[in-house]
């Protein structure tokens, strides 16, 4: 087992190569880059007549969705589609969890299906690692989203969307605002962009939204105020505020958050001129950000839809292909 295989045991087989793809943590510089890289490739199957490749032919990929999500789940479908994937997709919140059935005994029921990927999506952070260490081998793990935990593939679609408008990371200065605290999106783009060498990177929040130690375990810098931290930043990501923090007493209301963190035609200006406003979705107008800015000329927001796509063929690529590479390894070692 390398360095590399025994840090990040779950998600890469013995060569280093993707097996599983859970959280971004860990994972180095190469492989990061190397998802982008293919990600690239792919763009240009959107826009062919006919959307297709053959890399997953005879392939199942089962969507196993315990939280909604229509724009993540649907983009994993088309993603699939397009490598030319069977594709099952289950609402499992809805189904048998309700039923006082375990995530176990789901993950039993799901395994019978003979179904060669699963991307997972849950509410309680850490069930896709949970899933991995206990799923039959040969079958690949993708975390759609766990909890406050992970989003890996809205965190590489991200750093896609930075590297097709900016070039590179290592001269950037990138801002992601709004609820820290409960974010997964906001942890991935933190790790990713420290990863892939952005020198700069700033959280922006109320304080009663910010974790302890941001800045000794991402490297980032913490502002509580907008307009300082905003200044000269290449790039913004705004993230949604679930309505559900505010019955907390974490905020006061959502006037209150958009007003003295909302992003609007002013407090834009305070960045560069050419900064990228950046959104994961749904957005809430008028909450996180101001509808000229979201439909304006700066705004990626479509964008990365678009290249959200290619990120989830890539990774879907990727991981079906490590875990043939594990099996012919294992299979060789047998003999």
């Amino acid at each position: 087992m390398t360095p590399l295989t025994a840090k990040c045991p779950l998600q890469l087989n013995d060569q280093g190569q993707l097996r599983h793809f859970l959280s971004l943590d860990g994972l180095p510089r190469e492989l990061l880059t190397e998802i982008l890289d293919t990600a690239d490739s792919f763009l240009e199957v959107g826009a062919r007549a006919v959307k297709k490749v053959p890399l997953l032919r005879g392939k199942t990929v089962c969507n196993v969705f315990f939280e909604n999500s229509t724009r993540t789940r649907t983009t994993f479908e088309l993603a699939a589609q397009r490598l030319s994937a069977d594709v099952i997709s289950l609402n499992v919140s809805t189904s048998s969890t309700s039923k006082g059935e375990t995530l176990f005994d789901t993950l039993r029921n799901l395994e019978a299906m003979a179904a060669d990927i699963f991307v997972v999506r849950h509410s309680d952070s850490g069930a896709a690692h949970f899933i991995a260490e206990h799923v039959c081998p040969n079958l690949a793990i993708i975390n759609g989203g766990d909890g406050r935990h992970a989003h890996p593939t809205q965190g590489m679609l991200d750093m896609l969307t930075i590297r097709r408008h900016k070039g590179s990371f290592e001269n950037l200065s990138v801002a992601i605002v709004g609820d820290i605290l409960h974010s997964r999106v906001a942890r991935s783009n933190m790790l990713a962009l420290k990863t892939l060498g952005c020198p700069d990177i700033r959280v922006i929040a109320p304080k009663t939204l910010l974790a302890v130690g941001l800045e000794e375990r991402y490297g980032v810098r913490v502002f509580s105020d907008a307009s300082e931290g905003l200044k000269d930043v290449d790039v913004v990501i705004m993230l949604r505020l679930q309505r559900e923090r505010m019955q907390g007493g974490l905020l006061p209301s959502e006037g209150e958050f958009f007003r003295l963190f909302g992003l609007t035609e002013q407090r834009l200006a305070l960045a560069k001129p050419d900064a990228l406003v950046m959104h994961p979705g749904p957005i809430n107008r008028g909450v996180e950000i101001e509808s000229a800015v979201a439909d304006g000329p700066q705004s990626v927001i479509l964008n990365q839809v678009t290249y959200g796509i290619a990120i989830r063929m890539a990774v879907l690529s990727m991981a079906m292909s490590g875990q043939a590479a594990q099996r012919q390894l294992n299979t060789e070692e047998a003999n």
